[in-house]
């Protein structure tokens, strides 16, 4: 057996915006290939779904941690998505705490988990998922093909970062999004967490489901890495 993965799958590559459920199948068809070789544990995120909850529920006068709440409950309806497309090999729910991830993988080849706590967006989640697994990389399956020096959806002179070192990914993350939902490339307290753990992370677009392959089997991919260095 080749060695133990933990995914962070942005919600929003589950579920693009026009809504084309396909998409799942394609991923699902990816991880159930991958799971013959590895045991795979997956953090769904809530994507623009949640997002459009916690607005809703910050227009009604939610506080962040009831915001928070929203985000999680529908990462966890994703992760169950997820689940009816991978059919038997996966742990038929979504894990809601660390110890029952950790049992089901004794289980399962395949095990999903959505948010666990106000505060926590799903990268931290499995940042400490891998770090309580004692697994040595960490994927980060997202809307963009890696880390850039600013938002390149804003700044045309956004340069992409093939290879970095952990406090680098630290100070450019920490220049986002606050509050419940942020649409940030990946959490900084994630990227706290896989740095103490030195947990190399890398981080790919979830829509080149070839590149996804190659990343998985550890193979030349197109994305950043996040390592010591």
């Amino acid at each position: 057996m080749k060695e133990d993965l933990v995914l962070s799958v942005g919600g929003s590559i589950l579920l693009p915006e026009d809504e084309n459920v396909s998409h799942i199948k394609d991923i699902a068809e990816v991880i159930l290939e991958a799971s013959k070789e590895r045991k795979l544990y997956l953090v769904i995120g809530g994507g623009s779904t949640a997002r459009k909850y916690i607005n809703w529920g910050r227009e009604l006068g939610a506080n962040e941690a009831t915001l928070d709440d929203l985000g999680i409950e529908t990462s966890r309806l994703n992760a169950r998505l997820l689940i009816i497309a991978l059919g038997r090999a996966v742990y038929s729910v979504p894990a809601k705490n660390f110890d029952e991830a950790v049992s089901a993988g004794n289980h399962y080849p395949i095990v999903t988990m959505g948010g666990t706590h106000p505060g926590h967006t799903t990268d931290a989640v499995a940042a400490m998922l891998a770090e309580r697994l004692h697994v040595k990389r960490m994927i980060n399956v997202t809307s963009v093909d890696g880390v850039y020096t600013a938002d390149p959806k804003k700044d045309p002179d956004a340069e992409h970062i093939e290879k970095m070192e952990y406090d680098r990914l630290i100070e450019i993350v920490s220049k986002g999004e606050r509050g419940a939902g942020p649409n940030i490339v990946f959490d900084p307290l994630a990227a706290k967490i896989i740095k103490r753990a030195n947990i190399v992370t890398q981080i790919v677009s979830g829509y080149d489901l070839e590149n996804l392959r190659k990343t998985i089997d550890n193979e030349d991919f197109s994305g950043t890495t996040v390592s010591s260095i």
